[in-house]
């Protein structure tokens, strides 16, 4: 899956609520994918109140990764603005879809996200992150999360396929993606190669 993370304008810091806009596209577009390759290995994962479970877990997630990786970059006031505002952007795109597609009022479904966020956070606090990326615990308290979300014939396959394969890609696209997004130097293009008419 490619992801587009540079600015259309270079050259500059930019704000947490910039940087928090793009990561929250992007998280969306690895959330998606991810459920798909789900359906595509044949885990059982219904249209309907189970696929947005899966969907709020794997952003709760990535809202997780993106704050350690901002714990490691930024001082705790940028780091503060920039998860604050990725919660409430992943959120309100989980929430419009949610009552588009089932019904209800966003606000109830953007509150039920960032109150799970909110419990989600403080058991994801307990596990390390380092330079290498998640902890082992990490990961499997994320495979253990989905436990609730598959079917029970899934639950025996769903903890190693996470593990294994699943939340190591989110992983390198999402800390992939915030290298790229802050660069502040502007990024040479490839000189193109002059078309000659002989």
């Amino acid at each position: 899956m490619r992801i587009k993370s540079t600015w259309f304008k270079e050259g500059r810091e930019k704000t947490p609520q910039e940087l928090a806009g793009a990561v929250s596209f992007i998280a969306w577009r690895i959330a998606e994918n991810a459920l798909k390759n789900m359906r595509s290995a044949d885990f059982g994962v219904a249209v309907g109140v189970q696929y947005f479970t899966f969907l709020s877990e794997f952003l709760i997630f990535l809202v997780q990764v993106a704050d350690r990786i901002a714990y490691s970059r930024f001082t705790a006031e940028f780091r503060l603005a920039f998860t604050t505002e990725l919660a409430h952007r992943v959120a309100e795109t989980l929430a419009d879809n949610q009552s588009r597609l089932l019904g209800g009022a966003m606000a109830g479904h953007k509150s039920n996200l960032i109150e799970r966020l909110n419990q989600r956070a403080g058991e994801y606090a307990e596990f390390e992150y380092g330079n290498d990326g998640p902890s082992f615990s990490f990961l499997r308290y994320f495979a253990h999360c989905m436990l609730d979300v598959v079917d029970e014939r899934d639950k025996i396959w769903v903890t190693d396929q996470m593990m294994a394969s699943v939340a190591p890609e989110a992983v390198e696209m999402v800390e992939k993606a915030m290298r790229s997004l802050l660069e502040t130097e502007p990024r040479r293009r490839a000189a193109r190669s002059a078309a000659s008419g002989d």
